[in-house]
C-alpha cells in the first residue's frame, strides 16, 4: 500500500463528559490555539454521562473561529437521517463550512434498543447505514430538481424537500472495520475513520485494498477517500507505541502515512499538555518528515481528487493541474457539491469554470499569479451582493474573498478599524457596535466590503459621514504581478488615490484600514407614500432632502404595485437626538398621501444587520445609474415618463451631498463632489432602446459604477471626469500594464 498524497491534518478526540462541560469546550478552544485542524466528539445519546454531541458541536463552533468540528462517529440508528442532514447543514452554515460528519452503523445495541430502536442484525445495520447516506446526500443535493424519494427497508423518505445546501462539501467519514462496511467506504464515503486500537483483521493493507477496489468498481478514484485514524498515547520516557517523546511519535506515525495512506491523525486525549505537544511539536515535525520523504520519492501531493463526472465538466482554457497547492483544497469546479453556492451573485447567475477561495493575502497573491496565466475571464468577488454583474462570469475564474472577513479594532482612540475585503458590512457594524463606533457602509448588511470600499460607498450615513472611501487610511492590495503592497498617503500615494474609487481596476484589495465615527443609536424612519403624481412627489422629496440637516440621510425606492406607484423612504438620523430627528422627518409626511409611517431608535448595527445569504442569481436585471445635482423638473419628468411608458417599474434615489461633498474632487478617484443624489433604475427589456434614450437624457453629471450593469460608450467618461480618467490611465499603466484587472468597466493602460 502506498501514500495517497493528501496534505496532513491533525485533530483531537475529546470526551464530552457532563461532569465538566465548560472544560470540554476549553479543550476544544485549546485545540485551535495549538494549531490542530479538527476537534471531534463521540456520539452516544444513550449515555447520560455524555453531553449531546450535536449541541456540543454547535457550542464549540460558536467559541472557535478556524478549527473544524466533527462527530466521531454519529450512530445512525438514533439519528433520523433526513433530520441529521438538516442539522448538519445548519451547523455548517453557521460555522462557515467547518463541519465533518462521521457516521457509524451503531454499536452497543443493548443501549440503543433501550432507547426504543428495534435491534438489527449486523447485515441490516450496514444496509440501514447505506440508506441513511443516500438520504443525507439527497437532502444536500439542491442541484437535483424535484423532491427526494428513497424507498429503503430501514430509512425512507417520500417527497422530502431538498436543501438547504451546506456551506461546503461536508465530508462523510465512516467508522468501518468489516469487509461490507469497508466496501461502502469505497462506494459512498469521503473518508475512512477507524481507531488504531480496533484495527486487526482485516489488516490496514487489506482494508485499504477493499476500499480501493470498490471505489474503482463504481468509477471513483481511490484518492478521493481520505484515510483518518484515531490514535492515543502519552509523552514521556519510551515505553511502547506512541508512549514516548515527540520524536518517537513522528518516527512511528511516518509509516502510517507513507505505507498505509493515513493523512489525518486524531488524538484521543483530555490532557491539555498532551494536546499542546501533539499540535505544536508532533504535527509540524511529522509534516516536515513526510514532505521530505515525498520529495525524495517523487510522490506528488494529490490535492483534491474529483470524480470522473466532475472532470468531464471542466472548461477548456483552464489548467486545473496547475492550481497552486495553497488553493487546490478549497477550489470549486462545476460538478462539485459546493458549486451551486459559489457560481452566482445576488442578481447574476454565472457559470465560472473555477472558483478560487483564498483565505489569506498570500493565497490571494497565488490566485492572481495563477489566474493571469490562464486564457479565460477573471472576476474578483468580495460579497457578491453588487448588481453590476462583474463578480462572476461564464467559463472563467472567480477569486472569491469571502474568507478574508476579519474585522479588527486597531486603535480605539484613533477609531481605526481593519476590515477584510471579504467581510460583510453587517458583520462590521456588529463588531463595532460594542465600541460605540460605525462606518457608513451601504444600505444592506449583506454587501461585501471589498466592492463597496473600492468604488465609493454610498450608505445611510453618507450625508453625515461621507463616502466609505473618504475615511480609508490604508489599503493592502495584491497587484497584477502578485506583489503585496500597502498603499497610503505616504506609500504608493498614486495607487492609494486610485484604489479609492477605481480599485477594481488596480488590484485585489485584501484589507482596508478605515477611520470609524462615534455612533451608538440612530433614528430609522420608514415612510410609504402614494406617489401617483410622481414628478411632483420627487421634486418635493428632493427639495426636503437638500434642506435637511446633514445628520439625515434619506433613501427612496419607487415601485409600481398593482397599478399604483408607491414611494418608500428609508431615512436615517445619525444620532439619538429624537427631537431633532422628528423635526427633520415630519416635513416628509406632508409631500403626498401617507400609506405607512414608523420611526424607531435602534443601534446602527440593527439597520444593517449581518447576513451571509447564498446568492443564486435572481434574474440579471439591467440597471442604469446617474448622479445629479438636483431633482429638478427635467429629472423628475423624465423619471415619471419612464414609469408611464413602462421603461421602468423600479427606481431608487440615494442621498449624497453633505459630508460627501466636503472632500475635494481631486482627493480620490471618485470625483463627484457636487451632486446631491445618486439615481438608479431597473430598465425593462421590453421597453427597447427608448428606456436607455430616456435615461441618457436625464442630464446626469456623473454615474456610480456599482449600479451600472452594462458597458456603454459613456460609462467611463461619466464615471470619471477627464482629469480623473487621465490620471487613472497613467496609474493603470504603472501598476497593471497588461490589463489583468479589466472586468469592472476597464480603464485601459495609457
Amino acid at each position: 500500500m502506498a501514500d495517497y498524497g493528501h496534505e496532513l491534518e491533525f485533530g483531537s478526540f475529546l470526551t464530552p463528559s457532563t461532569r465538566d462541560p465548560r472544560g470540554v469546550v476549553d479543550l476544544a478552544v485549546l485545540s485551535e490555539e495549538v494549531g490542530l485542524d479538527l476537534v471531534t466528539f463521540q456520539d452516544h445519546p444513550y449515555n447520560p454521562g455524555l453531553l449531546d454531541t450535536w449541541t456540543l458541536l454547535s457550542w464549540v463552533a460558536a467559541h472557535t473561529r478556524r478549527i473544524r468540528v466533527g462527530s466521531n462517529v454519529t450512530g445512525v440508528p438514533l439519528r433520523n437521517p433526513a433530520v441529521l442532514a438538516r442539522t448538519a447543514t445548519s451547523l455548517d452554515l453557521l460555522s462557515g463550512g467547518r463541519l465533518g460528519l462521521g457516521l457509524g452503523a451503531g454499536a452497543f445495541w443493548e443501549a440503543i434498543s433501550a432507547m426504543g430502536v428495534p435491534a438489527l442484525t449486523p447485515g441490516q445495520r450496514v444496509t440501514a447505514l447505506g440508506e441513511a447516506i443516500d438520504i443525507i446526500r439527497g437532502i444536500w443535493d439542491t442541484d437535483e430538481r424535484g423532491p427526494l424519494r428513497v424507498a429503503g427497508g430501514f430509512h425512507s423518505v417520500d417527497g422530502a424537500k431538498r436543501g438547504p445546501a451546506p456551506a461546503h462539501d461536508i465530508p462523510i467519514w465512516l467508522g468501518a472495520y468489516k469487509p461490507r462496511l469497508l466496501r461502502m467506504v469505497g462506494a459512498k464515503a469521503d473518508g475512512w475513520l477507524p481507531s488504531l486500537s480496533y484495527l486487526g483483521s482485516p489488516t490496514v493493507s487489506e482494508s485499504n485494498a477493499l476500499i480501493d477496489e470498490e471505489a474503482e468498481r463504481v468509477g471513483r478514484d481511490p484518492r478521493e477517500i481520505r484515510r483518518l485514524l484515531n490514535i492515543s498515547g502519552a509523552f514521556g520516557p519510551s515505553s511502547g507505541q506512541l508512549q514516548g517523546p515527540p520524536e518517537q511519535w513522528v518516527e512511528e506515525l511516518l509509516p502510517f502515512v507513507l505505507e498505509d495512506g493515513f493523512s489525518t491523525f486524531v488524538l484521543g486525549s483530555d490532557d491539555p499538555r498532551v494536546l499542546s505537544v501533539f499540535g505544536r511539536e508532533v504535527a509540524p515535525a511529522l509534516r516536515e518528515a513526510v514532505a521530505a520523504e515525498r520529495a525524495s520519492s517523487g510522490t506528488a501531493v494529490s490535492g483534491r481528487i474529483r470524480p470522473a463526472a466532475a472532470l468531464a465538466l471542466r472548461h477548456d482554457g483552464i489548467d486545473h493541474d496547475a492550481v497552486p497547492d495553497s488553493l487546490a483544497e478549497r477550489a470549486v469546479e462545476p460538478g462539485d457539491r459546493a458549486y451551486e453556492n459559489v457560481r452566482s451573485t445576488y442578481l447574476w447567475r454565472g457559470a465560472p469554470g473555477l472558483v478560487l477561495r483564498p483565505s489569506t493575502a498570500d493565497q490571494v497573491a497565488d490566485a492572481v499569479r495563477y489566474a493571469r496565466t490562464q486564457s479565460v475571464p477573471l472576476s474578483v468577488r468580495s460579497g457578491g451582493h453588487g448588481i453590476s454583474s462583474r463578480s462572476t462570469n461564464d467559463g472563467g475564474i472567480v477569486i472569491g474573498l469571502g474568507a478574508l472577513d476579519q474585522v479588527t479594532l486597531l486603535d480605539r482612540e484613533r477609531r481605526l478599524v481593519r476590515v477584510g475585503a471579504g467581510a460583510r458590512w453587517g458583520e462590521v457594524a456588529a463588531k463595532l457596535a460594542p465600541h460605540g463606533l460605525a462606518i457608513s457602509s451601504g444600505d444592506s448588511g449583506g454587501v461585501g466590503a471589498g466592492g463597496l470600499a473600492t468604488t465609493g460607498g454610498i450608505g445611510f450615513l453618507a450625508r453625515s459621514y461621507g463616502l466609505t472611501i473618504d475615511h480609508v487610511k490604508a489599503v493592502e492590495v495584491v497587484l497584477a504581478d502578485g506583489r503585496r503592497v500597502t498603499a497610503d498617503a505616504d506609500h504608493e500615494p498614486d495607487l492609494f488615490w486610485a484604489l479609492r474609487g477605481a480599485g477594481a481596476n488596480m488590484g485585489v484589495v485584501t484589507s482596508f484600514d478605515i477611520e470609524a465615527t462615534e455612533l451608538d443609536d440612530v433614528v430609522l424612519a420608514v415612510f410609504a407614500h402614494d406617489a401617483s403624481d410622481l414628478a411632483g412627489f420627487l421634486g418635493a422629496w428632493g427639495a426636503l432632502v437638500e434642506a435637511s440637516p446633514r445628520e439625515l440621510t434619506p433613501f427612496l425606492t419607487v415601485v409600481r404595485q398593482r397599478g399604483q406607484v408607491i414611494g418608500q423612504t428609508y431615512a436615517l438620523w445619525a444620532g439619538d437626538d429624537t427631537e431633532a430627528a422628528v423635526a427633520a422627518l415630519e416635513p416628509f409626511l406632508g409631500i403626498a398621501p401617507v400609506l405607512q409611517q414608523q420611526a424607531q431608535l435602534v443601534p446602527y448595527s440593527g439597520v444593517v444587520a449581518p447576513g451571509r445569504t447564498v446568492h443564486r442569481g435572481e434574474g440579471g436585471h439591467r440597471m442604469r445609474s446617474a448622479l445629479v445635482d438636483h431633482l429638478d423638473e427635467g429629472v423628475t419628468r423624465t423619471v415619471a415618463g419612464m414609469f408611464e411608458d413602462g421603461g421602468t417599474g423600479y427606481f431608487q434615489i440615494r442621498s449624497v451631498g453633505g459630508a460627501v461633498n466636503d472632500t475635494p474632487a481631486d482627493a480620490t478617484a471618485y470625483a463627484h463632489r457636487s451632486q446631491n443624489f445618486a439615481l438608479s433604475a431597473m430598465l425593462r427589456g421590453s421597453a427597447g432602446g427608448h428606456a436607455d434614450d430616456a435615461w441618457n437624457a436625464l442630464g446626469a453629471t456623473g454615474l456610480y459604477l456599482s449600479f451600472e450593469t452594462h458597458e456603454h460608450a459613456t460609462a467611463l467618461t461619466r464615471a470619471y471626469p477627464p482629469a480623473t480618467l487621465g490620471r487613472l490611465l497613467r496609474i493603470k499603466h504603472a501598476y497593471d500594464p497588461d490589463n489583468v484587472f479589466h472586468a469592472n468597466f476597464p480603464v485601459l493602460p495609457a
